[in-house]
C-alpha cells in the first residue's frame, strides 16, 4: 500500500499552491448555524485562519484511489436529469441513480438517499433555486456522535437492528456544469489526518442541532483535487465509517480558490447527495 507522502516525489503529479481555511480556536465548542439567528446572535462561533497548502492533481493516480484508504474516488457516471434545481426531478431520477452508483462502488446491500444541496454563488447572493455558497472552510460533515444519529433521526424503526452492522455515510459531488474551474472542492488523504486535527463542532437548525468536524492546521495534511471536473464526473467521499480496523472513516474537504483558475471562468455549480450505505457484516 502506498503511503499519502508517496505521492508528493510521483514523476508528473502536479500541484497548485494555495492557502485554505482552518479552525484555530477550539477553546470553546464551534457552532454554525443553518438559519438566521434571533437579533444579537452571531451566525456562529467558528474562528478560522488561512495556511499555505499543496493541492496535488489527483487524476494521475486515479487508479491508486479508494474509499477506504484515502476516503474518496472519482468516478465516471452518466445521469438523465436535465434540470438539477427541479428538486422533484432530482428525487425521482437522480436519487435511484445515485443510490446504484454508491451500491456499485461499495457493494452495499442498501443505500439511502436522504438529503442533496446545490451550490452557486451568485444564485445564494440572489436566494434563487435554493442554492447554497460553497464552503471555503475544511470540514466532514458528520461526527462519531453524529453519524449513528442521523439512522436513528431518519429511520427510528430500524435503527437499533441497523446499527448492529457496518453503516457509512457517502457523499456524491458533481458538477452541474462543466469543466468546474472556480472553487473546486479539495478533499484530504484520510491518511495524512491524526485524530487530534478533528474538532467536534455544533451545527444549528431551527429544530435540531447536528453534529460535524472542523479540521485545525496539520501540515502533514495531503490534499487533491481533481481539475477541470466535468457534468459526467461523480466524486464520491466517505463522511463516516462506523467500522474501526485502520480504514478511513472521515474526509476532510473544502472548496478553494484556484491560482490556475482563467479569469472571468464561470461560478461553480454543483450538487452533493448524501447517502446512508449499509453493509450485511
Amino acid at each position: 500500500m502506498s503511503t499519502s507522502s508517496d505521492f508528493e516525489t510521483r514523476p508528473g503529479l502536479t500541484r497548485v499552491e494555495v492557502s485554505l481555511s482552518y479552525l484555530t480556536d477550539s477553546s470553546e465548542k464551534p457552532v454554525i448555524y443553518q438559519y438566521e439567528p434571533r437579533p444579537g446572535v452571531p451566525a456562529g462561533s467558528i474562528k478560522s485562519s488561512r495556511f499555505p497548502a499543496s493541492v496535488f492533481d489527483g487524476r494521475p493516480v486515479l487508479g491508486e484511489l479508494s474509499l477506504d484508504r484515502q476516503g474518496f474516488v472519482l468516478i465516471h457516471h452518466e445521469t438523465a436529469v436535465k434540470n438539477f434545481y427541479d428538486v422533484d426531478e432530482v428525487r425521482a431520477v437522480y436519487y435511484p441513480e445515485v443510490e446504484r452508483l454508491v451500491r456499485q462502488a461499495t457493494g452495499a446491500a442498501r443505500v439511502e438517499v436522504f438529503d442533496h444541496n446545490v451550490r452557486c454563488l451568485p444564485m445564494a447572493k440572489r436566494k434563487e433555486n435554493g442554492a447554497r455558497e460553497p464552503v471555503k472552510f475544511a470540514h466532514n460533515d458528520y461526527t462519531i456522535k453524529s453519524g449513528p444519529q442521523r439512522v436513528r433521526d431518519l429511520l427510528p424503526a430500524e435503527a437499533d437492528e441497523l446499527l448492529k452492522h457496518r453503516f457509512a455515510v457517502i457523499n456524491v459531488w458533481r458538477p452541474i456544469r462543466g469543466p468546474v474551474e472556480d472553487s473546486p472542492l479539495a478533499v484530504c488523504d484520510a491518511r495524512s489526518i491524526a485524530r487530534r486535527d478533528w474538532v467536534e463542532s455544533d451545527l444549528a437548525y431551527p429544530d435540531r442541532t447536528g453534529e460535524v468536524y472542523s479540521i485545525t492546521f496539520n501540515p502533514k495534511h495531503r490534499w487533491f483535487y481533481f481539475p477541470h471536473m466535468q457534468r459526467d464526473e461523480a466524486l464520491l467521499l466517505k463522511c463516516y465509517d462506523s467500522i474501526e480496523d485502520g480504514r478511513a472513516r472521515f474526509t476532510a474537504h473544502t472548496a478553494f480558490d484556484d491560482p490556475t483558475s482563467p479569469p472571468g471562468a464561470p461560478a461553480r455549480e454543483s450538487i452533493e447527495t448524501r447517502t446512508l450505505v449499509f453493509f450485511d457484516d
